[in-house]
Protein backbone atom coordinates (compact mmCIF):
# COMPACT_ATOMS: atom_id res chain seq x y z
CA UNK A 1 0.00 0.00 0.00
CA UNK A 2 2.87 2.61 1.20
CA UNK A 3 4.48 1.81 -2.56
CA UNK A 4 1.16 2.65 -4.42
CA UNK A 5 0.56 6.00 -2.52
CA UNK A 6 5.04 6.47 -2.92
CA UNK A 7 4.27 5.58 -6.75
CA UNK A 8 0.97 7.62 -7.28
CA UNK A 9 2.72 10.89 -5.07
CA UNK A 10 5.60 11.16 -7.29
CA UNK A 11 2.99 10.98 -10.72
CA UNK A 12 1.35 13.17 -9.22
CA UNK A 13 4.93 15.72 -8.83
CA UNK A 14 6.14 14.58 -12.38
CA UNK A 15 2.96 15.56 -13.73
CA UNK A 16 3.34 18.85 -12.09
CA UNK A 17 6.84 19.40 -13.34
CA UNK A 18 5.61 18.56 -16.49
CA UNK A 19 3.04 21.00 -17.03
CA UNK A 20 5.30 23.66 -15.50
CA UNK A 21 7.56 22.65 -18.27
CA UNK A 22 5.00 22.91 -21.06
CA UNK A 23 4.11 25.93 -19.51
CA UNK A 24 7.96 27.63 -19.49
CA UNK A 25 8.27 26.20 -23.31
CA UNK A 26 5.08 27.88 -24.25
CA UNK A 27 6.65 31.06 -23.14
CA UNK A 28 9.22 31.04 -24.78
CA UNK A 29 6.45 31.82 -27.65
CA UNK A 30 6.11 35.67 -25.39
CA UNK A 31 9.94 36.23 -24.48
CA UNK A 32 10.04 38.33 -27.76
CA UNK A 33 7.73 40.94 -26.93
CA UNK A 34 7.64 40.61 -22.76
CA UNK A 35 10.09 40.16 -19.90
CA UNK A 36 8.82 38.72 -16.27
CA UNK A 37 11.66 41.55 -14.74
CA UNK A 38 9.78 44.87 -13.34
CA UNK A 39 10.29 47.57 -15.24
CA UNK A 40 11.44 45.73 -18.55
CA UNK A 41 8.91 46.82 -21.09
CA UNK A 42 10.18 45.78 -24.71
CA UNK A 43 7.32 45.60 -27.61
CA UNK A 44 4.88 44.27 -24.90
CA UNK A 45 4.76 45.42 -21.39
CA UNK A 46 6.85 43.76 -18.43
CA UNK A 47 4.48 41.14 -16.70
CA UNK A 48 5.65 41.29 -13.12
CA UNK A 49 2.98 41.52 -10.99
CA UNK A 50 0.53 40.90 -13.51
CA UNK A 51 -2.61 39.00 -11.63
CA UNK A 52 -4.41 41.34 -9.78
CA UNK A 53 -3.22 44.30 -12.02
CA UNK A 54 -5.58 46.07 -14.12
CA UNK A 55 -4.98 45.66 -17.94
CA UNK A 56 -3.04 49.04 -19.24
CA UNK A 57 -1.71 50.16 -16.22
CA UNK A 58 2.12 48.96 -16.71
CA UNK A 59 4.17 52.20 -15.74
CA UNK A 60 6.75 52.93 -19.15
CA UNK A 61 4.35 51.08 -21.76
CA UNK A 62 2.06 52.65 -24.27
CA UNK A 63 -0.85 50.60 -24.06
CA UNK A 64 -3.83 51.07 -27.02
CA UNK A 65 -7.14 52.90 -25.84
CA UNK A 66 -9.17 49.96 -25.76
CA UNK A 67 -6.54 47.77 -23.72
CA UNK A 68 -6.61 51.15 -21.51
CA UNK A 69 -10.72 50.97 -21.31
CA UNK A 70 -11.24 46.97 -20.98
CA UNK A 71 -11.13 47.52 -17.41
CA UNK A 72 -9.61 43.79 -17.09
CA UNK A 73 -8.46 42.75 -13.89
CA UNK A 74 -5.96 40.13 -14.43
CA UNK A 75 -6.68 36.72 -13.04
CA UNK A 76 -6.37 32.87 -14.45
CA UNK A 77 -10.00 33.39 -16.03
CA UNK A 78 -9.46 36.85 -17.96
CA UNK A 79 -5.63 35.99 -18.70
CA UNK A 80 -6.69 32.59 -20.39
CA UNK A 81 -9.26 34.12 -22.17
CA UNK A 82 -7.22 36.45 -23.29
CA UNK A 83 -4.43 34.07 -24.34
CA UNK A 84 -6.66 31.75 -26.03
CA UNK A 85 -8.16 34.88 -28.63
CA UNK A 86 -6.69 38.37 -27.43
CA UNK A 87 -9.08 40.00 -29.99
CA UNK A 88 -11.97 38.20 -28.55
CA UNK A 89 -11.44 40.11 -25.57
CA UNK A 90 -9.94 43.24 -26.31
CA UNK A 91 -11.13 44.29 -29.90
CA UNK A 92 -8.15 46.33 -31.27
CA UNK A 93 -5.96 45.64 -28.91
CA UNK A 94 -2.34 45.91 -30.74
CA UNK A 95 -1.29 42.78 -29.54
CA UNK A 96 0.10 40.57 -32.87
CA UNK A 97 -0.76 37.26 -31.52
CA UNK A 98 -3.62 35.43 -32.15
CA UNK A 99 -3.89 33.74 -29.59
CA UNK A 100 -3.13 29.79 -28.57
CA UNK A 101 -5.66 27.24 -29.34
CA UNK A 102 -3.75 24.07 -27.88
CA UNK A 103 -5.94 23.86 -24.54
CA UNK A 104 -3.09 22.39 -22.40
CA UNK A 105 -0.38 24.34 -23.77
CA UNK A 106 -2.97 27.27 -22.58
CA UNK A 107 -3.69 26.11 -18.90
CA UNK A 108 -0.07 25.11 -18.80
CA UNK A 109 0.88 28.48 -19.81
CA UNK A 110 -1.25 30.82 -16.97
CA UNK A 111 -0.31 28.24 -14.81
CA UNK A 112 3.55 29.35 -15.24
CA UNK A 113 2.42 32.82 -15.40
CA UNK A 114 0.80 32.71 -11.92
CA UNK A 115 4.55 31.83 -10.40
CA UNK A 116 6.74 33.69 -12.81
CA UNK A 117 5.07 36.77 -12.60
CA UNK A 118 5.49 36.95 -8.86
Amino acid sequence: MRNLLTTGLLCLAAAGAGAQDLGKKTFEQCVACHSLQAGENGVGPALHGLLGSTAGTVEGFRFSGPMKRSGIVWDEKNLAEFLRNPQALVPNTRMPFSGLTDEAALKALVGYLVTATK
